[in-house]
């Protein structure tokens, strides 16, 4: 037995407990525990309840740490999708788009994915390692302490290679986990001579064996899109994926529709974007156990329509919330901020915001063991100096947590530098 330690009392604790992964969820669904503690043992909740109670029948071996003022926690936030791990930065990109100009006419003048994609190229591993590890940082104060990071910015069998081992060794150094997600076919890449399909033969031929020997990711990615990848292509590379044994999630209907009904045809775990669903895909994703995956950042950063998440909830679907941190359409890369936002344009309550970045994000990475705070699951905490929860989302990201624990650590403090 490791060291256990009671932490309280907070005057509001969510535990996001007892709540279904689809469809809508009112905020009187919410049970909050107030005057709440958690007892944390070796790295997992003991137990949680009233503080008063836990105290009294915590033996002198257990260590207390009082929270003087107004505190609320909830489970630490996770971020079901990122692209953090990447070289260089797009922000003429940013402009050139403001501007008017429009994807095609960037990339002519060098822009676009394939300008990351060189700076990555020309990043060493310890560099990407170095950018991973500074923007988990970053995330990491606002709450966040588990982190989808995909590759995608090398488009060759050794450059992604390169990618996941840089977000392994990330891994080993970030206070949060870092789940890691195969994105080689982001898109097919300008220097391979050889079409879409041939593209996407290589990397199941020459890449995903050694992913496997290597341990790097147990996750394949793949943007289905005109600009991109067609569904049929993606759907043999995904089968043949599947086949060897890796979870599926696909980039899907950002522009055009077509991804979500191949996730849902075989089975993904999550699909990603949806900014384009129609009803008949919403549909769809509603009678399937696929997790729909609202990213407002890339709506935020293209100035494009948010994910119909009210009519994926009300459908009965399963809606996570994810950043899509990425240096061309995400720059923002604020959880907390994005999902208050997309909560007040699509009208969702607090509950659901909430749950959309803890228990259903998890469930979008296939993860039971957080996301949620219960006895068994891991002690990742996101505290916040308030003593109501409504302040959280009300003030739309400004108000950050003040503590941070990952696996019954304290990571972060506010007020020690």
């Amino acid at each position: 037995m490791g060291k256990t330690t009671l932490i309280g009392p907070f005057a509001q604790i969510l535990p996001m407990t007892n709540l279904n992964v689809n469809g809508p969820i009112s905020d009187n669904d919410l049970q909050l525990i107030e005057d709440g503690g958690i007892l944390i043992n070796d790295g997992f909740i003991e137990d949680i309840g009233p503080f008063s109670d836990l105290k009294s029948r915590a033996g002198k071996e257990v260590s207390e740490l009082y929270l003087d003022g107004k505190h609320v926690c909830l489970p630490g936030f996770i971020d079901a999708h990122t692209h953090i791990c990447f070289g260089g930065s797009r922000a003429r990109d940013y402009a050139m788009r403001n501007s008017g100009k429009s994807y095609l006419e960037i990339a002519h003048e060098g822009g676009g994915i394939w300008d990351t994609v060189s700076k990555t190229r020309e990043a060493s591993e310890d560099e990407l390692v170095k950018g991973v590890v500074k923007r988990a940082k970053r995330h990491l104060k606002n709450g966040v302490t588990t982190i989808e990071v995909k590759s995608g910015y090398g488009l060759s069998v050794d450059e992604e290679l390169k990618m996941l081992r840089a977000i392994r060794k990330a891994d080993t150094i970030t206070a949060q986990d870092l789940i890691a997600t195969c994105l080689a076919a982001h898109i097919c890449p300008k220097d391979f001579k050889g079409s879409a399909q041939e593209y996407l033969e290589k990397i199941v031929e020459e890449l995903l064996p050694k992913i496997k020997e290597q341990n790097l990711c147990g996750r394949i990615d793949i943007f289905v899109e005109e600009s991109a990848f067609t569904v049929a292509e993606a759907e043999s590379y995904l089968s043949r994926a599947k086949d060897m044994g890796f979870d599926l999630t696909v980039h899907a209907d950002q522009f055009n529709p077509g991804g979500s009904a191949l996730a849902v045809k075989l089975g993904a775990i999550s699909a990603d974007h949806l900014e384009a669903s129609t009803d008949k895909e919403i549909k769809l994703l509603a009678g399937s156990t696929v997790i729909a995956t609202a990213l407002p950042g890339a709506s935020l950063g293209l100035g494009c329509d948010f994910t119909p998440a009210r009519k994926i909830l009300d459908a009965g679907g399963a809606l996570a919330i994810a950043s899509d941190h990425n240096p061309g359409s995400g720059p923002m890369g604020d959880l907390l901020t994005q999902a208050a936002i997309l909560g007040a344009f699509e009208k969702l309550s607090n509950a659901e915001v909430l749950a959309g970045i803890t228990l259903r994000a998890a469930a979008a990475l296939n993860l039971g063991d957080r996301g949620a705070l219960k006895i068994g699951s891991h002690a990742d905490l996101a505290v916040f100096h308030t003593a109501n929860y409504n302040e959280i989302l009300y003030n739309q990201g400004n108000l950050k947590p003040c503590m941070v624990w990952k696996n019954g650590q304290l990571v972060y403090d506010k007020h020690k530098k």
